[in-house]
């Protein structure tokens, strides 16, 4: 009877664990920094109140989560080429692991449905997403995300592992523990394949159906400024939406064994840490009113220092 798994991490790697080491650790800081700053913004900022960096905050605060979920326990595990985790600990990474995806899906439908309403209704937008309406979505989305996982909690839990404990990725994901399972498992393929259809197909088909909409209002502005202003306004939010989907989809549909193995763990890292790290650094970059704010918070501090 398994009573501990064995992260077996990155493979083939003892010569260039330092160098793995210290990107991975420049990009957790990086992602940290990033999104503490874009929460901090967005509190302190009055003239950035806009449902869009309401919803913004959340996603960083949920990058944060997903960032921290993964990657410290990752880089004890490149450090000794592999590492012990109990079962409790392991079903608890997979758990806040579930939640942030779960949330990242919500809150990536949430926002692209803040974006449909401030380019194909404008003016109804700020009656209709007024601060009640912004609490509620993210209410939910969070809601929704820690509640999902519990089923998938359960069934493992009951579960009986026997066997090999080795775990061949750097985290504590579902196909790996239902790889190295004893028990049928039919059950918790079926909680998947219903899970995945709210919180995976529903948020992409809508996701879709909103930026075509989008595009269509956009190509209807008679100006070219008006239409470039209108598509600068979303296409942060859309490139965010590619790499997140893209990534996780792919991921899933890449067999979890034999020579694919070392592609699905790429295509995880794009998604467990490279995403949570551009996430900030993508909306910042592309949205004029953020770098301001940003360049007056720096220039006041400066301001304040030199009074000091």
């Amino acid at each position: 009877m398994v009573r501990e798994f064995w992260i077996l991490g990155f493979e083939n790697t003892h010569n260039t664990k330092s160098i793995l080491f210290l990107l991975f650790l420049l990009s957790y800081v990086s992602t940290l920094s990033t999104n503490f700053t874009i929460i901090l913004l967005v509190i302190v900022c009055q003239h950035i109140k806009a449902p869009m960096y309401f919803f913004l905050s959340h996603l960083s605060l949920n990058d944060i989560l997903l960032s921290t979920t993964i990657v410290p326990e990752m880089l004890h595990i490149i450090l000794k080429e592999g590492s012990s985790i109990s079962l409790s600990g392991c079903f608890m990474q997979f758990y806040f692991f579930c939640i942030s995806t779960a949330n990242e899906c919500l809150l990536l439908t949430v926002m692209s449905y803040d974006r449909y309403l401030a380019i194909c209704n404008p003016l109804r937008y700020s009656s209709i997403m007024d601060l009640k309406l912004c609490v509620l979505l993210a209410s939910i989305s969070w809601a929704c995300g820690v509640t999902f996982p519990f089923p998938h909690i359960v069934l493992l839990q009951k579960m009986t592992f026997c066997g090999s404990n080795i775990i061949y990725h750097f985290y504590c994901d579902l196909l790996p523990l239902l790889s190295l399972s004893c028990s049928d498992i039919s059950a918790n393929e079926i909680v998947s394949i219903f899970n995945s259809i709210p919180f995976l197909f529903l948020p992409f088909i809508f996701i879709s159906g909103t930026y075509i909409n989008i595009i269509l209002a956009i190509l209807r502005i008679s100006t070219s400024a008006g239409r470039q202003k209108a598509f600068s306004t979303c296409s942060s939010h859309l490139i965010v939406v590619c790499v997140f989907y893209g990534t996780i989809v792919f991921n899933y549909l890449v067999p979890s064994e034999g020579q694919f193995l070392g592609l699905q763990k790429m295509i995880s890292v794009c998604y467990t840490i490279m995403t949570p790290m551009l996430n900030p650094l993508i909306y910042s970059l592309r949205n004029e009113e953020i770098k301001r704010t940003i360049m007056t918070f720096i220039f006041l501090k400066k301001q304040s220092k030199m009074y000091i």
